[in-house]
């Protein structure tokens, strides 16, 4: 199914994004998150499909709301 791999892709990129906005690494996006920096790592190469639960804890480490990570940053909106 093409929908779920772009959904995947797309949040890992913008986890990645925030984390790298925050300059913060895997591991400590991980600690903050009180997850396993390889998981961090899964998520963002969109190789693991992750829980309501760990999404929650990654926006707030992120300092983010959860529909950031699910936002499409790449259609010409800078908003």
């Amino acid at each position: 199914m093409e929908s779920k791999n772009e959904i995947l892709n797309l949040f890992g990129e913008n986890v990645r994004k925030y984390r790298r906005l925050l300059n913060i690494s895997q591991e400590e996006l991980a600690f903050k998150a009180n997850l396993h920096r390889t998981y961090i790592g899964m998520i963002e190469r969109a190789e693991k499909n992750i829980t309501l639960i760990n999404i929650e804890k990654i926006a707030n480490s992120l300092e983010v709301k959860i529909e950031d990570l699910l936002k499409n940053s790449n259609n010409g909106n800078n908003d």
